[in-house]
């Protein structure tokens, strides 16, 4: 799924892409690595896309806590869930994602 092209994110910073469900959040680092996340936290419902990106990891803007943008682990507390991650490949300057087909981690009470 063609996303946006790389220029759109600049290094270590975000984007939330909402036209799917759940939305995505994709994070381009300032080492130029981009990773592709569900936007939502595991444990309250805020936009990880929103949060602090700090070399491989996101802070949620909540509650603070921190998973690894490689592979979804939560990395600090409260959240006791990792987040779902999807495959990222970049083509002639644009980003591609491929949809995990694993269930989402959402947090109580959140259906999208």
């Amino acid at each position: 799924m063609w996303i946006c092209p790389l220029a759109n994110i600049a290094p270590g910073e975000a984007i939330r892409f909402d036209a799917i469900s759940p939305p995505l959040a994709i994070f381009h680092t300032e080492d130029g690595e981009v990773f592709a996340l569900d936007d939502t936290c595991s444990h309250q419902d805020a936009s990880l896309a929103d949060g602090w990106v700090d070399g491989c990891e996101v802070e949620c803007p909540l509650h603070a806590s921190r998973f690894d943008l490689r592979t979804g682990r939560v990395d600090a507390p409260p959240a006791k869930r990792g987040v779902r991650t999807h495959a990222v490949t970049i083509i002639d300057g644009d980003i591609h994602v491929v949809m995990s087909v694993a269930a989402p981690n959402l947090p109580p009470g959140i259906t999208y």
